[in-house]
C-alpha cells in the first residue's frame, strides 16, 4: 500500500492531520480542553489539580490504568522538582499517551504470496460491513485486485449489504445462500482468489456477540480453513469496534482477542464521540495496534492510523 499517498492527502486535498483534527473534535473538547481548563492560571501542581486531570482522562475513556500511570509520573516529577510549571504537565500527558500508542504499534505481517486474507470480525452495529467496503475501496484505489467473501450467512441483509459495496467498488463478491456454512463460503472465495491471482480477500463474518461461544468456535474453524487453503492465512484479523461504546468496546475486544487471534483494531465512528481516548485504552490494555479509524460515512473516511498524527490532532 502506498503509505505516502495515504498519509499525504485525503478528500479535497486535505492532509491526514487535517482530517483527523476534524474527526476528533469531540474527543479534543472532552479531553484536551478539560486538561487546559484545569491548568489555566495554575502556578502550582496540587492535589486538586491532579484530581481534575484524573477526571478529564477517565471521562475521555483513556482508561483507569493509563490515567493512574500518568498521574503517578506527574507526582514523582513534582516531588523531585523536575516539573514546576503547570503547563509542563500538558506536555507530560501528551508524551505518555503517545508512548502508549507507539508501544502497541507493529506492522502487518508480510505476505509471501497472494492472496492476503483479511478476516473482519465484530459485533452487529459496529460498522463491520461498511468498513469492509471502505477497505475494498482503499485497496482498489491503490491498484490492487480485491475479492469480498460474504461469510456472514446468518443475515440475508448482510450479504445484500456486502453486494452493494461490491457494486460501488467494482469488486466481486463470493456468496452462497443465507444459512450456508461460513467456512464453505470462505473456502470457495479463497479458491477463486488463487485462481484469479487476486491480491486481497476481505472476509465478512457474522456480527456475533462476544458471549456466544458457538459463534466464536466458528471463527476458529474459519481460521483453520483459511490456513489450509492459503498458508499463513488469515494474515490479518481486524476487529471493528464502535468508538461510541467506550469501555464496553474494550471488553468486546478482550473476548475476541482470546478466541480469534485479533491482529489489529479498526475504530469506527470516532467523529461521533467524546470518548476517543478508548484508542489509548485499547493499546494499553490489549497491546494491539490501531490499524484504521473511521471519521465519517464516505468511502474515503477510513483513515490509516498514525499514533503521532493522532496525538498531534488532539493537542495541536
Amino acid at each position: 500500500m502506498a503509505l505516502q499517498t495515504l498519509f499525504g492527502s485525503g478528500g479535497g486535498g486535505e492532509s491526514l492531520l487535517d482530517r483527523l483534527k476534524a474527526g476528533v473534535q469531540k474527543t479534543r473538547a472532552g479531553l484536551v480542553e478539560k486538561i487546559e481548563d484545569a491548568l489555566q492560571g495554575r502556578k502550582e501542581i496540587d492535589a486538586d489539580l491532579l484530581d481534575e486531570l484524573e477526571y478529564a482522562l477517565i471521562t475521555a475513556d483513556v482508561g483507569v490504568r493509563t490515567a493512574t500511570e500518568i498521574l503517578e509520573t506527574i507526582r514523582q516529577r513534582v516531588d523531585r522538582k523536575l516539573v514546576g510549571d503547570a503547563q509542563e504537565v500538558k506536555i507530560l500527558i501528551r508524551q505518555h499517551l503517545l508512548e502508549v500508542l507507539q508501544a502497541a504499534d507493529r506492522p502487518p505481517a508480510q505476505v509471501a504470496e497472494v492472496p492476503e486474507v483479511v478476516l473482519v470480525v465484530g459485533v452487529n452495529g459496529s460498522g463491520k460491513t461498511t468498513t469492509i467496503g471502505k477497505l475494498a475501496s482503499r485497496y482498489r484505489a491503490d491498484g490492487r485486485g480485491v475479492l469480498l467473501c460474504a461469510a456472514d450467512t446468518f443475515r440475508a441483509a448482510a450479504i445484500e449489504q456486502l453486494e452493494i459495496w461490491g457494486q460501488r467498488t467494482g469488486v466481486d463478491v463470493i456468496r452462497q445462500r443465507p444459512g450456508a456454512d461460513p467456512s464453505a463460503v470462505l473456502f470457495d472465495a479463497l479458491q477463486a482468489a488463487k485462481a484469479r491471482g487476486v491480491d486481497y480477500v476481505i472476509v465478512d463474518t457474522a456480527g456475533r456477540l462476544h458471549t456466544k461461544s458457538n459463534l466464536m468456535a466458528e471463527l476458529e474453524k474459519m481460521s483453520r480453513i483459511a490456513e489450509r487453503v492459503v498458508p499463513g492465512a488469515p494474515h490479518e484479523v481486524l476487529l471493528v469496534l464502535d468508538a461510541t461504546t467506550g469501555q464496553n468496546g474494550l471488553e468486546q475486544a478482550r473476548r475476541f482477542t482470546e478466541t480469534s487471534g485479533v491482529t489489529g483494531i479498526v475504530l469506527t465512528k470516532l467523529d461521533g464521540t467524546a470518548k476517543g481516548g478508548i484508542v489509548v485504552a485499547i493499546a494499553r490494555e490489549l497491546n494491539l495496534p490501531i490499524r484504521y479509524v473511521g471519521v465519517g460515512e464516505k468511502a474515503d473516511d477510513l483513515l490509516p492510523f498514525d499514533a503521532e498524527k493522532f496525538i498531534e490532532s488532539l493537542f495541536a
